[in-house]
């Protein structure tokens, strides 16, 4: 019972208070479950939010017009992105993340540095645009192919549309649940 609380108080606290950049990222079991937990919160926000809407790769949905701090979970298994304004879900996208060889790690990030145009130090120089790192080994959300499958070295990959336009809401600092 004291484990059922303590998850679920961790994830009210979570889910509300944002990472800052100083604080580190979390990957232990308890910041898995957290994320694991958004993940499924937010399939059934989508359904509120947007429908039954079935997004192809490279496709997303966004409502404007929404406010509040910025949080966005990522779903692994699903792959989607959805971005939270305050505890509205204002966007969801297809993604591309890592593969079996070259996994996105999953737990709980802040943005730790964001760039219009990056480029990849370990793979060939490859374009990074949009992109906003999450980790000190090269793990980030940037535009990039998106076939809507796992097909990245562990970045997450989003539609360039989208991409943009989470750049312009997302703060060094906002956080990133990823969830398997």
């Amino acid at each position: 019972m004291n484990k059922l609380a303590l998850a679920l108080a961790s994830t009210a606290l979570a889910l509300s208070i944002p990472l800052t950049p100083a604080m580190a990222t979390v990957e232990t079991a308890e910041a898995r479950s957290v994320a694991l937990e958004a993940a499924e919160r937010a399939r059934a926000d989508m359904i509120e939010a947007f429908g039954d809407k079935e997004l192809k790769a490279g496709q997303y949905v966004w409502r404007d017009g929404l406010s509040g701090e910025p949080r966005v979970v990522i779903s692994l298994s699903d792959q989607r992105a959805y971005l939270y304004r305050g505890d509205s879900l204002a966007a969801v996208a297809s993604i591309s993340t890592g593969t079996d060889e070259h996994p996105t790690p999953t737990g709980i990030f802040p943005i730790l540095a964001k760039k219009t145009m990056h480029r990849s130090k370990k793979y060939d120089d490859a374009p990074m645009p949009f992109m906003q790192r999450l980790d000190n080994y090269g793990i980030a959300l940037h535009a990039g192919h998106n076939p809507g499958r796992p097909a990245s070295h562990g970045c997450i990959r989003l539609p360039a549309k989208f991409a943009a336009k989470l750049y312009g809401v997302t703060e060094v600092g906002s956080t990133v649940y990823i969830a398997a």
